[in-house]
């Protein structure tokens, strides 16, 4: 806590020296129930304990998904309809009114098992404690690697570099929802109160270093809304991503699956020069090179995209550090472009301390180490390339979000990223008690806990979905 005190001070210096719309989905019309018929695998990967705590703040409630809010409402016996009416709460995609629905349902079946799960604990001990870790064991792996032969440096950042990265995402992604701090409004710190908004914000900001390119301005501007416009026609499109006015991103995980799956909408960023428009696309320009039924090929393309798109925005970090504006989203308001440029300047000043300790080797690692769980053959890959496709289910409905259950190594070594449809449902449920929803609610969540990591890839690279039942015959 001293640390992060420390911290926030030191980002309230650097926002002084640095110069200087809210965000509404389309609104879609409301799903019919989509209920699968699963079994259970009653074992989680983590048993240690969350804190206790008070329930939600206001501020909490309006940050998170709209499920979130009716939540809390339904815990205090009040009338959910009347709530959205009042509160004029955001409308969402039709992907997330598929996990509204099984949000109510099992809160309508198993209320007393599960509100405690969200309101009554948090992943405070286990989270700091394995963010610390982490952080510190990519701190010093990098200064290692500058030490180290480059086939010695990929083999660190397979592992545990890889690892340890996407640790670094769930606890900072545990922390965006609001489910990593004890909820209360505010905490005494060296007897001066911070809020816990604050609190969270500049864990998010620091903890996002060391990093090649980071989490930071993802989780920042682009996956809460990622769960309110899962999958939307509209709003899930690169050229609304690129061309919008907004602050946040319309869906942020856009970005990420552009690479690997079918979008609607037109193609972005564009830029002009003189009377001419360019469209310059890293990752439609490899996709439009994958090949049905060419899995190794379509992999290759993935690959590659992926590989050279986190190393431009590498090379984008230093010109925003620089010009204090990212260019990629020039209709951004200017509070955007501000907060980019702080953290461009503080993780690129880092970065260069780094090169200056243990030479270019270092960055090295920790560029592999924040790419290498999301590209094959790694095992995290398997979930990242599916947890939102369009699956079709026993009913011939389509399924906008998957989980991957490959026992308890694979749940501990993803963290509990792996269940995705668990999140989906219940977002502000912490990273350590997502698995027990399997175990309260059986019926809707696959059994097992074999999956075939290796095939699941080769499915997903043989023949791209839509992203999230984003095709209207399929969902809507």
């Amino acid at each position: 806590m001293k640390l992060i005190h420390l911290l926030s001070v030191v980002t309230m210096m650097v926002q002084a020296v640095t110069p200087g719309k809210s965000y509404s989905p389309t609104r879609r019309p409301m799903l019919t129930s989509r209920q699968g018929s699963h079994d259970i695998h009653r074992h989680g990967p983590l048993s240690v304990f969350g804190l206790k705590s008070s329930a939600p703040t206001q501020e909490d409630l309006q940050t998170n998904a709209q499920y979130d809010y009716m939540s809390t409402q339904l815990a205090a016996n009040t009338n959910i309809d009347q709530t959205i009416v009042n509160n004029k709460l955001p409308s969402l995609s039709p992907a997330a009114q598929w996990h509204q629905k099984r949000h109510h349902e099992m809160l309508a079946k198993y209320r007393s098992q599960i509100l405690p799960l969200e309101r009554d604990s948090c992943s405070n001990i286990l989270a700091l404690s394995l963010l610390l870790l982490s952080n510190a064991s990519l701190l010093y792996l990098s200064l290692l690697s500058g030490h180290l032969s480059i086939p010695k440096v990929i083999l660190l950042s397979i592992f545990p570099g890889s690892m340890f990265s996407l640790w670094t995402l769930q606890i900072l992604h545990d922390c965006l929802h609001g489910s990593l701090f004890p909820k209360k409004n505010s905490y005494n710190l060296f007897g001066k109160r911070i809020k816990r908004k604050t609190l969270q914000n500049n864990l998010l900001f620091w903890g996002s270093m060391p990093s090649a390119f980071g989490y930071y301005l993802y989780l920042k501007y682009g996956h809460l809304t990622h769960h309110k416009s899962l999958g939307d026609a509209d709003s899930a499109a690169l050229k609304t991503l690129f061309d919008s006015d907004k602050k946040e991103f319309e869906d942020g995980d856009v970005l990420f699956v552009a690479h690997r799956m079918k979008l609607k909408g037109d193609v972005g960023p564009r830029f002009r020069i003189g009377d001419k428009e360019f469209i310059v696309s890293i990752s439609k320009s490899g996709f439009g090179l994958w090949r049905e039924n060419m899995p190794i090929r379509n992999a290759m393309m993935f690959v590659s995209s992926f590989l050279y798109e986190r190393f431009m925005l590498m090379i984008n970090d230093v010109v925003v550090a620089i010009t204090g504006r990212n260019y990629f989203f020039p209709n951004k308001p200017d509070e955007f472009h501000q907060e980019c440029a702080l953290y461009c300047r503080c993780a690129v000043t880092l970065r260069a301390l780094l090169w200056k300790l243990a030479g270019w080797k270092s960055l090295l690692f920790l560029y592999l180490s924040e790419i290498l769980w999301s590209i094959p053959p790694h095992p995290a890959c398997a979930m990242f390339v599916t947890n939102h496709g369009s699956t079709i289910d026993k009913s011939g409905d389509c399924t906008p979000s998957s989980s991957t259950y490959a026992g308890r190594w694979y749940s501990l070594f993803t963290l509990g990223t792996n269940y995705h449809v668990e999140h989906h449902d219940f977002p502000t449920i912490p990273l350590h008690r997502l698995w027990k929803l399997r175990c309260i609610a059986p019926e809707y969540y696959r059994s097992g806990a074999n999956d075939n990591l290796i095939a699941i890839m080769k499915k997903a690279f043989s023949k791209p979905e839509f992203y999230a039942c984003m095709d209207a015959g399929l969902l809507g």
